[in-house]
Protein backbone atom coordinates (compact mmCIF):
# COMPACT_ATOMS: atom_id res chain seq x y z
CA UNK A 1 0.00 0.00 0.00
CA UNK A 2 1.56 3.24 -1.14
CA UNK A 3 1.22 6.53 0.67
CA UNK A 4 -0.47 9.22 -1.27
CA UNK A 5 1.44 12.51 -1.00
CA UNK A 6 -0.39 15.55 0.29
CA UNK A 7 -0.61 18.31 -2.29
CA UNK A 8 0.62 21.63 -1.00
CA UNK A 9 -0.03 24.99 -2.68
CA UNK A 10 2.96 26.73 -4.21
CA UNK A 11 4.62 29.13 -1.84
CA UNK A 12 4.53 32.85 -2.69
CA UNK A 13 7.83 34.55 -2.15
CA UNK A 14 8.01 38.30 -1.41
CA UNK A 15 8.86 39.03 -5.05
CA UNK A 16 5.79 37.10 -6.17
CA UNK A 17 3.61 39.00 -3.70
CA UNK A 18 4.83 42.32 -5.11
CA UNK A 19 4.20 41.20 -8.68
CA UNK A 20 0.63 40.03 -8.14
CA UNK A 21 -0.08 43.00 -5.87
CA UNK A 22 0.99 45.41 -8.61
CA UNK A 23 -1.30 43.86 -11.24
CA UNK A 24 -4.28 46.04 -10.27
CA UNK A 25 -2.12 49.17 -10.19
CA UNK A 26 -0.70 48.51 -13.66
CA UNK A 27 -4.03 47.73 -15.27
CA UNK A 28 -5.85 50.73 -13.73
CA UNK A 29 -3.16 53.44 -13.50
CA UNK A 30 -5.44 56.50 -13.39
CA UNK A 31 -7.59 55.09 -10.59
CA UNK A 32 -4.47 54.09 -8.69
CA UNK A 33 -2.97 57.56 -9.17
CA UNK A 34 -6.05 59.37 -7.89
CA UNK A 35 -6.32 57.08 -4.85
CA UNK A 36 -2.62 57.53 -4.06
CA UNK A 37 -3.03 61.28 -4.51
CA UNK A 38 -5.60 61.39 -1.72
CA UNK A 39 -3.11 59.74 0.62
CA UNK A 40 -0.27 61.98 -0.66
CA UNK A 41 -2.19 65.19 0.09
CA UNK A 42 -2.75 64.15 3.70
CA UNK A 43 0.90 63.16 4.22
CA UNK A 44 2.17 66.30 2.45
CA UNK A 45 -0.01 68.44 4.72
CA UNK A 46 1.30 66.73 7.86
CA UNK A 47 4.97 66.80 6.84
CA UNK A 48 4.88 70.40 5.62
CA UNK A 49 3.07 71.63 8.75
CA UNK A 50 5.57 69.94 11.04
CA UNK A 51 8.50 71.01 8.84
CA UNK A 52 7.48 74.66 8.57
CA UNK A 53 6.76 74.84 12.30
CA UNK A 54 10.12 73.23 13.11
CA UNK A 55 11.93 75.57 10.71
CA UNK A 56 10.23 78.57 12.33
CA UNK A 57 11.23 77.39 15.81
CA UNK A 58 14.80 76.78 14.61
CA UNK A 59 14.95 80.36 13.32
CA UNK A 60 13.54 81.64 16.63
CA UNK A 61 16.10 79.65 18.61
CA UNK A 62 18.84 80.95 16.33
CA UNK A 63 17.69 84.52 16.93
CA UNK A 64 17.62 84.02 20.69
CA UNK A 65 21.06 82.44 20.63
CA UNK A 66 22.44 85.36 18.64
CA UNK A 67 20.80 88.11 20.69
CA UNK A 68 20.95 86.40 24.07
CA UNK A 69 18.30 85.77 26.68
CA UNK A 70 19.79 88.07 29.30
CA UNK A 71 17.87 91.16 28.19
CA UNK A 72 15.43 92.43 30.83
CA UNK A 73 12.99 95.31 30.41
CA UNK A 74 11.52 97.67 33.00
CA UNK A 75 8.33 99.61 32.27
CA UNK A 76 5.77 101.55 34.34
CA UNK A 77 2.69 99.60 35.40
CA UNK A 78 -0.49 100.91 36.99
CA UNK A 79 -1.05 102.76 40.23
CA UNK A 80 -3.26 101.46 43.03
CA UNK A 81 -6.09 103.62 41.74
CA UNK A 82 -5.82 102.16 38.26
CA UNK A 83 -4.00 105.09 36.68
CA UNK A 84 -0.86 104.89 34.60
CA UNK A 85 2.30 104.91 36.70
CA UNK A 86 5.52 106.74 35.85
CA UNK A 87 9.16 105.80 36.31
CA UNK A 88 11.36 108.38 38.10
CA UNK A 89 13.73 110.35 35.89
CA UNK A 90 16.69 108.86 37.77
CA UNK A 91 15.52 105.24 37.48
CA UNK A 92 17.88 104.44 34.61
CA UNK A 93 20.90 105.58 36.61
CA UNK A 94 19.77 103.61 39.67
CA UNK A 95 19.33 100.43 37.64
CA UNK A 96 22.81 100.92 36.21
CA UNK A 97 24.25 100.70 39.74
CA UNK A 98 23.11 97.05 40.17
CA UNK A 99 26.39 95.13 40.25
CA UNK A 100 25.74 92.36 37.67
CA UNK A 101 24.17 94.75 35.14
CA UNK A 102 26.58 95.22 32.24
CA UNK A 103 24.50 97.46 29.97
CA UNK A 104 21.57 99.76 30.61
CA UNK A 105 19.70 102.03 28.23
CA UNK A 106 16.27 103.63 27.97
CA UNK A 107 13.64 105.17 25.76
CA UNK A 108 10.95 107.69 26.67
CA UNK A 109 7.67 108.06 24.81
CA UNK A 110 6.82 111.60 23.66
CA UNK A 111 3.07 111.36 23.10
CA UNK A 112 2.65 114.90 21.81
CA UNK A 113 5.26 114.50 19.04
CA UNK A 114 3.44 113.08 16.01
CA UNK A 115 5.41 111.96 12.98
CA UNK A 116 4.54 112.93 9.39
CA UNK A 117 6.36 112.70 6.07
CA UNK A 118 5.82 116.43 5.50
CA UNK A 119 3.56 119.32 6.48
CA UNK A 120 1.02 118.52 3.76
CA UNK A 121 -0.08 115.27 5.43
CA UNK A 122 -3.42 115.34 7.26
CA UNK A 123 -2.97 115.40 11.05
CA UNK A 124 -5.11 112.28 11.46
CA UNK A 125 -2.76 110.26 9.23
CA UNK A 126 -0.12 109.46 11.85
CA UNK A 127 0.49 105.92 10.60
CA UNK A 128 0.77 104.66 14.17
CA UNK A 129 4.36 105.91 14.45
CA UNK A 130 5.53 106.82 17.95
CA UNK A 131 8.34 109.17 18.92
CA UNK A 132 10.85 108.08 21.54
CA UNK A 133 13.65 109.94 23.28
CA UNK A 134 16.56 107.54 23.01
CA UNK A 135 19.85 106.94 24.79
CA UNK A 136 22.86 106.39 22.55
CA UNK A 137 23.51 102.95 24.05
CA UNK A 138 20.09 101.58 23.06
CA UNK A 139 21.17 99.82 19.89
CA UNK A 140 23.83 97.79 21.68
CA UNK A 141 21.44 96.96 24.53
CA UNK A 142 18.69 95.49 22.33
CA UNK A 143 20.89 94.08 19.59
CA UNK A 144 19.31 96.17 16.82
CA UNK A 145 21.03 96.38 13.44
CA UNK A 146 21.14 99.30 11.01
CA UNK A 147 19.76 98.83 7.52
CA UNK A 148 21.08 102.16 6.31
CA UNK A 149 22.84 105.25 7.65
CA UNK A 150 24.30 105.72 11.13
CA UNK A 151 23.15 105.53 14.75
CA UNK A 152 22.65 108.41 17.16
CA UNK A 153 25.77 109.55 19.01
CA UNK A 154 26.64 112.24 21.53
CA UNK A 155 26.87 114.85 18.77
CA UNK A 156 23.79 114.03 16.65
CA UNK A 157 21.76 113.31 19.81
CA UNK A 158 21.77 117.02 20.60
CA UNK A 159 20.33 118.11 17.25
CA UNK A 160 17.14 117.43 15.22
CA UNK A 161 18.19 114.03 13.90
CA UNK A 162 16.23 110.78 13.94
CA UNK A 163 16.65 107.07 13.31
CA UNK A 164 13.54 105.32 11.99
CA UNK A 165 12.36 101.82 12.80
CA UNK A 166 11.84 99.36 9.94
CA UNK A 167 8.05 99.68 9.80
CA UNK A 168 8.09 103.42 10.39
CA UNK A 169 10.42 103.98 7.43
CA UNK A 170 8.22 101.86 5.18
CA UNK A 171 5.04 103.69 6.21
CA UNK A 172 6.68 107.05 5.60
CA UNK A 173 7.94 105.89 2.20
CA UNK A 174 11.59 106.37 3.11
CA UNK A 175 14.03 103.87 1.62
CA UNK A 176 17.36 105.40 2.66
CA UNK A 177 18.88 107.83 5.12
CA UNK A 178 20.71 111.01 4.21
CA UNK A 179 21.09 114.73 4.95
CA UNK A 180 18.45 115.54 2.33
CA UNK A 181 15.84 113.17 3.87
CA UNK A 182 13.68 114.83 6.51
CA UNK A 183 10.47 114.08 8.38
CA UNK A 184 8.20 116.25 10.50
CA UNK A 185 8.26 115.36 14.23
CA UNK A 186 6.26 117.47 16.64
CA UNK A 187 5.96 120.18 14.03
CA UNK A 188 9.73 120.39 13.45
CA UNK A 189 11.89 118.98 10.69
CA UNK A 190 14.26 116.16 11.71
CA UNK A 191 16.92 114.72 9.43
CA UNK A 192 16.78 110.95 8.96
CA UNK A 193 20.30 109.73 9.68
CA UNK A 194 19.53 106.00 9.94
CA UNK A 195 17.01 103.20 9.38
CA UNK A 196 16.89 100.08 11.55
CA UNK A 197 16.35 96.46 10.63
CA UNK A 198 13.40 94.80 12.44
CA UNK A 199 14.30 94.50 16.14
CA UNK A 200 13.40 90.98 17.30
CA UNK A 201 13.67 91.71 21.03
CA UNK A 202 12.30 95.27 20.99
CA UNK A 203 9.32 95.27 18.64
CA UNK A 204 8.24 98.78 19.78
CA UNK A 205 11.23 100.22 17.93
CA UNK A 206 9.97 98.98 14.57
CA UNK A 207 7.14 101.54 14.59
CA UNK A 208 9.11 104.41 16.05
CA UNK A 209 11.06 107.54 15.25
CA UNK A 210 14.02 107.67 17.64
CA UNK A 211 15.57 111.01 18.60
CA UNK A 212 18.41 111.88 20.95
CA UNK A 213 17.62 112.37 24.63
CA UNK A 214 18.90 115.96 24.70
CA UNK A 215 17.19 116.89 21.42
CA UNK A 216 13.93 115.46 22.75
CA UNK A 217 14.17 117.76 25.79
CA UNK A 218 15.14 120.90 23.91
CA UNK A 219 13.12 120.47 20.70
CA UNK A 220 10.07 118.41 21.72
CA UNK A 221 9.50 119.23 25.40
CA UNK A 222 10.31 115.72 26.68
CA UNK A 223 9.88 115.48 30.48
CA UNK A 224 12.77 113.06 31.03
CA UNK A 225 10.72 110.10 32.39
CA UNK A 226 11.75 106.83 30.71
CA UNK A 227 8.96 104.51 29.57
CA UNK A 228 11.15 101.44 28.97
CA UNK A 229 14.54 100.59 30.45
CA UNK A 230 16.61 97.81 28.84
CA UNK A 231 19.29 96.00 30.81
CA UNK A 232 21.85 93.31 30.03
CA UNK A 233 23.40 91.32 32.84
CA UNK A 234 25.49 88.21 33.34
CA UNK A 235 23.60 85.09 32.30
CA UNK A 236 24.02 83.51 35.71
CA UNK A 237 22.65 86.64 37.43
CA UNK A 238 19.57 87.29 35.27
CA UNK A 239 17.04 86.02 37.82
CA UNK A 240 18.76 87.79 40.71
CA UNK A 241 18.78 91.07 38.80
CA UNK A 242 15.17 90.60 37.81
CA UNK A 243 14.11 90.18 41.41
CA UNK A 244 15.49 93.61 42.41
CA UNK A 245 14.75 95.64 39.29
CA UNK A 246 11.32 96.81 40.42
CA UNK A 247 12.45 98.10 43.80
CA UNK A 248 15.56 99.66 42.28
CA UNK A 249 13.83 101.46 39.42
CA UNK A 250 11.13 102.91 41.68
CA UNK A 251 11.98 102.46 45.38
CA UNK A 252 8.90 104.38 46.54
CA UNK A 253 6.43 102.25 44.57
CA UNK A 254 7.99 98.98 43.36
CA UNK A 255 4.51 97.54 42.81
CA UNK A 256 4.00 100.07 40.03
CA UNK A 257 6.86 98.62 37.96
CA UNK A 258 6.58 95.84 35.38
CA UNK A 259 9.66 93.72 34.77
CA UNK A 260 9.72 91.30 31.86
CA UNK A 261 12.08 89.40 29.63
CA UNK A 262 11.56 89.71 25.85
CA UNK A 263 12.41 86.03 25.41
CA UNK A 264 9.26 85.20 27.40
CA UNK A 265 7.16 86.95 24.78
CA UNK A 266 8.94 84.94 22.13
CA UNK A 267 8.29 81.76 24.10
CA UNK A 268 4.60 82.65 24.22
CA UNK A 269 4.69 83.16 20.47
CA UNK A 270 6.33 79.77 20.14
CA UNK A 271 3.56 78.18 22.23
CA UNK A 272 0.95 79.85 20.01
CA UNK A 273 2.64 78.44 16.93
CA UNK A 274 2.65 74.98 18.51
CA UNK A 275 -1.11 75.24 19.16
CA UNK A 276 -1.63 76.26 15.53
CA UNK A 277 0.57 73.37 14.44
CA UNK A 278 -1.64 70.97 16.41
CA UNK A 279 -4.73 72.27 14.65
CA UNK A 280 -3.14 71.99 11.22
CA UNK A 281 -1.94 68.49 12.00
CA UNK A 282 -5.54 67.62 12.83
CA UNK A 283 -6.59 68.89 9.40
CA UNK A 284 -3.81 66.81 7.84
CA UNK A 285 -5.04 63.75 9.71
CA UNK A 286 -8.56 64.33 8.35
CA UNK A 287 -7.13 64.56 4.83
CA UNK A 288 -5.24 61.33 5.49
CA UNK A 289 -8.43 59.64 6.66
CA UNK A 290 -10.24 60.77 3.52
CA UNK A 291 -7.40 59.31 1.47
CA UNK A 292 -7.74 56.02 3.36
CA UNK A 293 -11.46 55.90 2.54
CA UNK A 294 -10.53 56.46 -1.11
CA UNK A 295 -8.12 53.52 -0.99
CA UNK A 296 -10.77 51.30 0.61
CA UNK A 297 -13.29 52.31 -2.05
CA UNK A 298 -10.79 51.57 -4.81
CA UNK A 299 -10.01 48.14 -3.39
CA UNK A 300 -13.69 47.16 -2.97
CA UNK A 301 -14.45 48.13 -6.58
CA UNK A 302 -11.32 46.29 -7.69
CA UNK A 303 -12.59 43.10 -6.05
CA UNK A 304 -15.98 43.44 -7.77
CA UNK A 305 -14.42 44.06 -11.16
CA UNK A 306 -11.86 41.28 -10.90
CA UNK A 307 -14.02 38.41 -9.78
CA UNK A 308 -13.18 36.49 -12.96
CA UNK A 309 -9.48 36.85 -12.18
CA UNK A 310 -10.08 35.69 -8.61
CA UNK A 311 -12.13 32.69 -9.83
CA UNK A 312 -9.47 31.74 -12.35
CA UNK A 313 -6.70 31.92 -9.80
CA UNK A 314 -8.72 29.88 -7.29
CA UNK A 315 -9.47 27.22 -9.94
CA UNK A 316 -5.76 27.02 -10.73
CA UNK A 317 -4.95 26.28 -7.08
CA UNK A 318 -4.53 29.65 -5.38
CA UNK A 319 -5.57 29.46 -1.73
CA UNK A 320 -7.74 31.92 0.13
CA UNK A 321 -4.66 33.09 2.00
CA UNK A 322 -2.88 33.85 -1.27
CA UNK A 323 -5.87 35.84 -2.57
CA UNK A 324 -5.97 37.80 0.70
CA UNK A 325 -2.24 38.45 0.43
CA UNK A 326 -2.59 39.66 -3.17
CA UNK A 327 -5.23 42.30 -2.45
CA UNK A 328 -3.67 43.32 0.85
CA UNK A 329 -0.34 43.79 -0.93
CA UNK A 330 -2.08 45.88 -3.59
CA UNK A 331 -3.62 48.13 -0.93
CA UNK A 332 -0.25 48.50 0.85
CA UNK A 333 1.53 49.33 -2.42
CA UNK A 334 -1.10 51.93 -3.24
CA UNK A 335 -0.75 53.54 0.20
CA UNK A 336 3.06 53.35 0.12
CA UNK A 337 3.08 55.20 -3.21
CA UNK A 338 0.88 57.91 -1.73
CA UNK A 339 2.96 58.09 1.45
CA UNK A 340 6.29 58.40 -0.37
CA UNK A 341 4.90 60.98 -2.78
CA UNK A 342 3.32 62.94 0.07
CA UNK A 343 6.54 62.95 2.09
CA UNK A 344 8.43 64.26 -0.96
CA UNK A 345 5.80 66.95 -1.62
CA UNK A 346 5.78 68.00 2.05
CA UNK A 347 9.58 68.23 2.08
CA UNK A 348 9.59 70.41 -1.05
CA UNK A 349 6.90 72.71 0.38
CA UNK A 350 8.86 73.06 3.63
CA UNK A 351 12.10 73.76 1.78
CA UNK A 352 10.52 76.36 -0.50
CA UNK A 353 8.77 78.21 2.33
CA UNK A 354 11.81 78.14 4.63
CA UNK A 355 14.04 79.51 1.88
CA UNK A 356 11.55 82.28 1.09
CA UNK A 357 11.52 83.31 4.78
CA UNK A 358 15.28 83.00 5.26
CA UNK A 359 14.86 80.19 7.80
CA UNK A 360 16.96 77.07 8.21
CA UNK A 361 15.16 74.08 6.67
CA UNK A 362 14.25 71.53 9.34
CA UNK A 363 12.21 68.43 8.48
CA UNK A 364 12.03 66.10 11.49
CA UNK A 365 12.74 62.48 10.56
CA UNK A 366 9.96 61.32 12.88
CA UNK A 367 7.42 63.30 10.85
CA UNK A 368 8.46 61.64 7.59
CA UNK A 369 8.76 58.17 9.10
CA UNK A 370 5.51 58.61 11.04
CA UNK A 371 3.67 59.83 7.96
CA UNK A 372 4.78 56.93 5.78
CA UNK A 373 4.09 54.51 8.65
CA UNK A 374 0.60 55.95 9.05
CA UNK A 375 -0.11 55.37 5.36
CA UNK A 376 0.90 51.72 5.67
CA UNK A 377 -1.40 51.27 8.65
CA UNK A 378 -4.24 52.98 6.80
CA UNK A 379 -3.48 50.90 3.71
CA UNK A 380 -3.61 47.69 5.73
CA UNK A 381 -6.90 48.67 7.37
CA UNK A 382 -8.39 49.90 4.10
CA UNK A 383 -7.40 46.75 2.24
CA UNK A 384 -8.31 44.24 4.92
CA UNK A 385 -12.05 44.02 4.21
CA UNK A 386 -11.70 43.86 0.39
CA UNK A 387 -8.96 41.24 0.75
CA UNK A 388 -11.08 39.06 3.04
CA UNK A 389 -14.07 39.51 0.74
CA UNK A 390 -12.03 38.46 -2.28
CA UNK A 391 -10.68 35.38 -0.49
CA UNK A 392 -14.18 34.20 0.38
CA UNK A 393 -15.30 34.01 -3.24
CA UNK A 394 -15.42 30.39 -4.41
CA UNK A 395 -14.08 29.63 -7.91
CA UNK A 396 -17.51 28.68 -9.30
CA UNK A 397 -19.19 31.75 -7.75
CA UNK A 398 -16.55 34.10 -9.08
CA UNK A 399 -16.57 32.66 -12.61
CA UNK A 400 -20.36 32.43 -12.76
CA UNK A 401 -20.67 36.14 -11.90
CA UNK A 402 -19.07 37.07 -15.22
Amino acid sequence: MTAIGVLRPARMWPGDVLKVGAVGLRTRPMRAFLSALGIAIGIAAMVSVVGISSSSRADLDRTLSALGTNLLTVAPGNTLTGGEAQLPTESEAMVGRIAPVRTVSAIGLIESAKVYRNSRIDEAETGGIATYATRTGLRAAVGAELRDGTWLNEATGRYPATVLGANAARRLGIGHAGPEVQVLIGGQLFTVIGILEPAALAADLDNAALVGWQAARSELGFDGHPTTIYTRSDDASVEAVRSVLGSTANPEAPNEVEVSRPSEALTAKKATEEALTGMLLGLGAVALLVGGVGVANTMVISVLERRAEIGLRRSLGATRGQIRTQFLAESLLLSAMGGAGGALMGGLVTFGYAVSQGWPTVIPLWAVAGGVGATLVIGALAGLYPAVRASRLSPTEALAAQ
